[in-house]
């Protein structure tokens, strides 16, 4: 029994040594973080911070998903793809840890973390992205546009937004196959605050189809080409 004990013991240890090491291999330094996401292909970065923070200076083509906000998390994540890498990062580099041990337990093959997060990344003098400094949409352009057009697709959706991302090549068909039937006006999910607020916008996406000036569809979340046609009849 002794024997038995002891040999428990040993395994339960050798998983955790094994475990630990793994987790500090997914660990990389700015330096190993930024070789990895500018010469491997089909990779994806996820920013765990706040949109605050997002906005304040992010890694180039970083998706963002609030590790603070369950909710949100948990519906970004759904459209990051299990067995793409996947480069996590936060601020000091305590969300992504905790952000990339539930990835991994929940499936995705490879996740690695930004050690240090963006403190280290700036502190090794890595490039960030900032907040746009292009001017908001006004309720004014967009009513313009809504008021010239017959039919309006109002598209609710930002490049950093997992589910926007999955939707650019819906749109682009929807486009290219219904031709001089529609016109997409897109709002900027991080700059056009103003009319996120008029429309009560809280998740993205989110479309709006108007007709002669007037709302007649609205859709939260993923939709199809078929299911968007279907609104142009």
């Amino acid at each position: 029994m002794k024997f038995l004990s002891t040999l428990l013991t040993t395994i339960l240890f050798s998983a955790i040594i094994i475990s630990c090491k793994a987790q500090t291999k997914n660990a990389l330094t700015a330096d190993a973080f930024e070789k990895e996401i500018t010469t491997k292909e089909n990779i994806q970065i996820l920013d765990v911070r706040t949109p605050g923070e997002f906005f304040s200076g992010h890694i180039k083509n970083a998706l963002q998903a609030d590790w603070n906000n369950k909710t949100e998390f948990e519906r970004r994540l759904a459209f990051i793809d299990k067995d793409k890498p996947v480069y996590v990062y936060c601020l000091a580099g305590g969300r992504s840890a905790a952000a990339a041990d539930k990835m991994r337990k929940a499936g995705y093959k490879n996740v690695y973390e930004l050690k240090g997060g963006t403190n280290a990344w700036r502190a090794a003098n890595k490039p960030l992205e900032g907040a746009s400094t292009e001017k908001q949409m006004t309720i004014d352009e967009l009513n313009a546009t809504i008021k010239g057009s017959k039919i309006v697709l109002v598209d609710f959706g930002a490049s950093w937004c997992p589910p926007c991302k999955q939707m650019e090549p819906v749109l682009k068909s929807l486009t290219e196959n219904n031709k001089d039937k529609f016109t997409l006006l897109q709002v900027d999910g991080g700059r056009d605050q103003d009319i996120l607020q008029a429309y009560k916008v809280t998740a993205l996406p989110v479309f709006i189809v108007f007709k002669d000036g007037k709302q007649v569809w609205r859709k939260e979340g993923i939709a199809t080409e078929k299911e968007i046609a279907e609104q142009f009849k």
